[in-house]
Order: C-alpha cells, then sequence, then structure tokens
C-alpha cells in the first residue's frame, strides 16, 4: 500500500467514511486507518440493528453541547436533504416512520454500512484494519502516523475516532489522547443517551414495569430537563428514551459532585387539581366497597400502585372511602413526582453516545478545522455535540462528515503537487 496521502482519517465510522467518500469525491487521495478488524461497528448496532439515520425534525432545539448552535453550519450544508439523496444515491431507499424518523427500507443497519464501503470501493479509498496508532505528528508540510504498522503520511487529518461509549464497538476514548497532543482542550466527557441508577429500594419490586409518563432532572433542587414518553423502571433504576434525553444533564451534574434526581409523573395529562379530583373520584364516589389498593386497580400497574400507596403512608388495605382529603392529595402528588435520587449511569457501555468532547470554540463551525492546527479536522462524536434519540447523532455524523471531508480535499487541492 502506498504510504503517501492527501487525507488520512483516524477511524472508520460513520462521519469517517462520510469524510473519506465526499473528499475522494473531490480528487483527494485518501486513507482510514481503523483499530478494528472492521469498519462501521457502531453503525450496524445503531437502532437495534435497524438503523435510525436521520430524522424529518432538524435544529438546535435537538442537539446539546456548550455551544449548540455550532452544528448549524454543517447542517446547511448537508442537512436532511442531502442526506437522504445521499443516500438514496448509494441505494439505501429511505423509510419514513411515525414521527419522522428515517430507517432504511431494508430495516438493516448493515444495510447503510454496506452502501458506504462499495461507494468506498469505488472511489479507491484505502481502509487499513487492525491499526494501532502509536502517535499523530505535525509536520511541515502536513502529518504523519506512527503505527504498529509502519509509517503513513499525509497532508490533512481528520480524526473521527467517536467518543467513549460502546468500548466493544470500537469508541474507546483513544482518539482523544492525540486530540489532547496537539493542545486542544475537551470538555468533561460523560455518559449519554444512557440508563439511570437510583437508591430507593422500591425499585425492586416495580422492575420490569413499562408505563406512559414524563420524567424531569433536577440538580440543586432546580428543574434542569424533562422529556416524555415510555418510562421503564427496573431493579436499578430507570430507563426509557424519555430518561435517555434527560440523561446527559444527570451525567454532567453527577461527574460535578452535585446532587441529582429525577420525579417521575404518571398522570402527566393532568394538572395537580384535576388529579386530586381524580383520586377523589375513585375513592369517595366510586369507592364503596372496596380498599385503596383496589381503588387504584385500571388506573395503575399494581406494584406500581402499590408503591404509590405505600410512599403515601395509606394502607392498602384501608377502605378507600375512609382516606382522607390529605392522604388523597399524597397520593396524588406521589403519583405525579415519585423521587428517585439518581446516584450514578450504567456508565459508557451502555450509554449510546457521549455528552462533551474537544471544546467547539476552538474549531471552525464551517470546516471543521482546528483552530489550533492547520490541516486537522474532527468529525463526529469527538466534538462537544451530542444529538437527542431519534436520528440526530448519525445525522450529525453525516454532516460533520461530509463538512471536514470536503474542505479537506479542497485544502489539498489548492497545494503544489503530492507530498
Amino acid at each position: 500500500m502506498n504510504r503517501q496521502f492527501d487525507i488520512i482519517i483516524v477511524g472508520a465510522g460513520a462521519s469517517g467514511l462520510t469524510a473519506a467518500i465526499h473528499a475522494a469525491r473531490k480528487g483527494a487521495r485518501v486513507l482510514i486507518l481503523e483499530h478494528m478488524e472492521k469498519a462501521g461497528k457502531k453503525l450496524l448496532a445503531t437502532g437495534n440493528g435497524k438503523c435510525n439515520f436521520t430524522n424529518e425534525k432538524q435544529g438546535i432545539a435537538y442537539y446539546n453541547g456548550k455551544n449548540p448552535a455550532f452544528v448549524l453550519p454543517a447542517l446547511r450544508q448537508f442537512g436532511l436533504k442531502e442526506t437522504l439523496r445521499f443516500f438514496e444515491e448509494l441505494g439505501v431507499c429511505p423509510k419514513n416512520r411515525r414521527g419522522g424518523y428515517y430507517y432504511p427500507a431494508s430495516g438493516q443497519a448493515a444495510s447503510v454500512v454496506e452502501t458506504l464501503l462499495m461507494e468506498c470501493r469505488r472511489l479507491n479509498v484505502n481502509i487499513a484494519y487492525n491499526v494501532g496508532i502509536r502517535k499523530i505528528a505535525k509536520e511541515k508540510e502536513g502529518f504523519s502516523f506512527h503505527t504498529k504498522q509502519g509509517i503513513w503520511e499525509s497532508r490533512c487529518c481528520i480524526i473521527a475516532t467517536g467518543g467513549k461509549a460502546a468500548k466493544k464497538t470500537g469508541s474507546d476514548g483513544s482518539g482523544f489522547l492525540y486530540i489532547e497532543k496537539f493542545g486542544h482542550k475537551l470538555t468533561d466527557i460523560v455518559p449519554a443517551l444512557v440508563q439511570l441508577q437510583g437508591k430507593q429500594s422500591f425499585l425492586k419490586e416495580i422492575a420490569g414495569i413499562r408505563a406512559d409518563g414524563s420524567v424531569s432532572i433536577y440538580i440543586k433542587k432546580k428543574k434542569i430537563a424533562e422529556d416524555s414518553g415510555e418510562l421503564q423502571l427496573t431493579d436499578f433504576g430507570i430507563s426509557g428514551i424519555p430518561v435517555f434525553q434527560v440523561s446527559r444533564y444527570a451525567s454532567l451534574a453527577l461527574r460535578q459532585g452535585q446532587e441529582v434526581y429525577a420525579e417521575l409523573d404518571f398522570l402527566p395529562f393532568l394538572d395537580s387539581d384535576n388529579a386530586d379530583d381524580l383520586m377523589n373520584a375513585r375513592f369517595h364516589v366510586h369507592g364503596e366497597g372496596k380498599t385503596a389498593a383496589e381503588s387504584l386497580i385500571g388506573l395503575f400497574p399494581k406494584k406500581l400502585a402499590h408503591v404509590f400507596l405505600k410512599e403515601s403512608q395509606i394502607p392498602l388495605d384501608k377502605p378507600a372511602p375512609s382516606c382522607t382529603a390529605g392522604e388523597l392529595g399524597r397520593l396524588a402528588r406521589t403519583a405525579q413526582a415519585l423521587r428517585i435520587d439518581v446516584i450514578g449511569t450504567k456508565g459508557f457501555d451502555h450509554a449510546q453516545v457521549c455528552a462533551g468532547g474537544v471544546g467547539t470554540g476552538e474549531v471552525n463551525p464551517t470546516t471543521l478545522e482546528s483552530r489550533l492546527v492547520s490541516g486537522l479536522y474532527f468529525a463526529g462524536e469527538v466534538l462537544d455535540v451530542d444529538g437527542m434519540c431519534g436520528g440526530y447523532n448519525l445525522q450529525w455524523a453525516w454532516s460533520s462528515g461530509y463538512a471536514a471531508g470536503t474542505a479537506a480535499a479542497d485544502v489539498c487541492a489548492s497545494l503544489p503537487a503530492a507530498i
């Protein structure tokens, strides 16, 4: 294999493959260095193997980081329309499911990976697998990559190594080591889109229950974030998409040693007055001959209802009509604000993405080139950008890969003959 290239990309994931394709389409000679045995391992696992690769709803409201607006220049260059056209050209037929979630019509993430690799082969993009990089050095006319397999050289470098989430897929945080040696500062890197661990003993009683509701995260007793949908209760804590959506805030606060708790609302369609009326109707108007526990049958799962009653200090076998207004008020508040003290997350191995990464103030948002090192670019999860569930992290991979790949290729095209 040739040892000299215009662009060397570190990482053969979603953003790295996209950067390679668009750089090669502009005539650049591209090599991808991948430390795993094959490309796109994390991409293969997205959407439970079905690959929710973008969403019809876009905007900074769906992206997080210290500066969410950082995503806008890349999204303007390569947004939803360009993404759908790109994959249709590759052979992936987009299927729009309920809520604007786009999947490949094949229902297989493997289809996305295979078509990206086919395009890499068509464009003569080289991919070296099982490469252990020892050092990336900035040279006078580019970069040198010192590996166990020898030294490669390039004019530009794109780091697209992912974060630290899902280590078994290759995202082990190794890319951050190279980045820091170039002088870049990293914001706190924590698990995001991840389950949260709670300390309440009643969690074991309600493990396995799934129920519609909302979750709010409180830090220093102030509500920071909330989301709604199907909540999943486990023996260790709370899960489900709404929990994933707010988990980054809990992760960051826990990293900083702050108190974090969640409130779960299992009556999100009611305000407090209507919730009081509901309990009065079930216990007093229609509660004759029923116990407190029996009065909640049909409203909540039985195990969950029992926890609500215990937390409200109402005996399960107490006659429903004899429950006082004060007791029913406590019950309504418990059902609408069941407190879970958050003591941790399930960690990077269970997280879908990371929050944090390369500080975006040190990166040009249009080209994704480092403001500190010329010719060095970033793409994907290594940057301090994390999206919500729903295809947003992959959209960022496609958009940032396009921006970095085309910008690096333009620089190479403007330089004298090959190194």
